[in-house]
């Protein structure tokens, strides 16, 4: 069977079920089947696993079986760009200087990022300000030119900004607009139908569903600019997916939200991903949006990947600590805790208490033998806290 020189996982399907996820597909077709215009066909079927514009590489055709590999959604390799920034001190003897001599320096934004994201993947992207996270994304989006590397979305070059390219994929930033400020959300609804040349029954269809789940019926006629904060990002948001991307690149969509708002952005890009199988790239600052949707991290720290792996991974890596919460029988053993680590919190009669992560094991075992625990729990720290961590003390990947 042509197909046994595939060394990755397989699934083995038929042209009806041409939905799978898997990295490496098999489709089996009826030997008379086989010519270049049903390949075509079969492989530009809309799907988790075929929404690039060059989907599948072929490996080779046995009798009535094509063997294909499907490519990442987004390909990233040797990434870099720098900015040209401009220097002066501050005084009007230095802002007239500043017209004759002018300084500035260069500034490494990003430098040497690689990674791959499948298609239907969903991504966090972590950093603190100024790590080059939303640098990123401009350029995977085709808003800023790489200064090196190559970057490949759907099969496309994004500063090429083909037509086809910019209809299969979207950018949403929490801190900028698209709508037209002076207008109702619906009239710019309308507008994107036209840039994007949506048919009207699609466009309608595609409209009413967003609004129906994000609930926001009642924003429609209002100008942009009367719209709350979490009210414009809801609205922001459905006209950045009238056109049903493939890929979702989101830099903080939840930004300035209150917390039921954020749960519900979330919940809606989770079902989006699930029922459409788009590929998303999320940066956010509220850990509760990463740990809600994504399975993979990618962290950047001064432009450079710290850490790309599963979000559990990171604490593993990462985590110095961990934290013992420890219920006493008797009150008055409480001020012997000191001797097993240090104390973080005491309430209610627990006692949280901050051990090293090798040590752990034993010191739990010993609370457990010398003290009347009545309940030991010992856990990893929160996400925030091993992020931090890592920010504080820079380190190669």
């Amino acid at each position: 069977m042509a197909a046994t020189a595939v060394t990755r996982p397989v699934v083995i399907i038929t042209p009806m079920l041409l939905e799978a996820t898997d990295v490496t597909i098999i489709v089996t077709i009826p030997p008379t089947k086989i010519r270049a215009h049903t390949m075509r066909k079969a492989f530009s079927v809309t799907g988790p696993c075929c929404q690039s514009g060059n989907p599948a590489r072929v490996l080779g055709r046995g009798s009535g079986t094509v063997a294909a590999v499907v490519q990442p959604a987004v390909r990233v390799v040797d990434l870099g760009k720098t900015f040209k920034v401009p220097e002066r001190e501050a005084g009007l003897r230095a802002a007239l200087g500043s017209l004759v001599r002018r300084r500035s320096r260069l500034v490494k934004a990003v430098s040497d990022v690689s990674f791959d994201i499948g298609p239907g993947e969903v991504v966090g992207v972590l950093g603190p300000n100024g790590a080059g996270k939303t640098t990123t994304l401009k350029m995977l989006s085709g808003l800023l030119h790489p200064d090196g590397g190559e970057v490949r979305v759907l099969g496309y070059v994004p500063q090429h900004r083909e037509r086809e390219f910019l209809r299969r994929m979207t950018l949403v930033m929490g801190n900028r607009n698209q709508l037209q400020w002076d207008l109702p959300a619906a009239d710019s609804f309308e507008l994107n139908r036209a840039i994007y040349r949506i048919p009207r029954p699609d466009f309608e269809r595609q409209r009413d569903e967003l609004i129906e789940v994000l609930d926001v019926g009642t924003l429609l006629s209002k100008p942009v600019r009367n719209l709350s904060l979490g009210e414009r990002m809801k609205v922001e948001i459905v006209a950045s997916l009238l056109h049903r991307p493939s890929v979702l690149f989101l830099d903080e969509p939840t930004i300035g939200l209150d917390v039921d708002m954020q749960k519900r952005i979330r919940t809606f890009v989770a079902d989006y991903n699930r029922r459409h199988g788009a590929c998303v790239l999320l940066t956010s600052h509220y850990m509760a949006d990463v740990e809600a949707l994504c399975r993979r991290v990618i962290v950047i720290h001064r432009g450079r990947i710290l850490f790309d792996g599963e979000l559990a991974a990171l604490t593993e890596r990462f985590a110095v600590h961990k934290t013992i919460g420890v219920l006493l029988e008797h009150e008055s053993d409480a001020a012997r805790l000191v001797a097993f680590g240090e104390i973080v919190s005491s309430e209610g009669g627990r006692t949280r208490l901050r051990v090293d992560r090798e040590a752990a094991p034993r010191i739990a075992a010993q609370l457990l033998s010398e003290l009347s625990v009545l309940d030991l729990t010992v856990e990893d720290p929160p996400i925030e806290d091993v992020i931090s961590e890592v920010f504080a003390e820079p380190r190669t990947t």
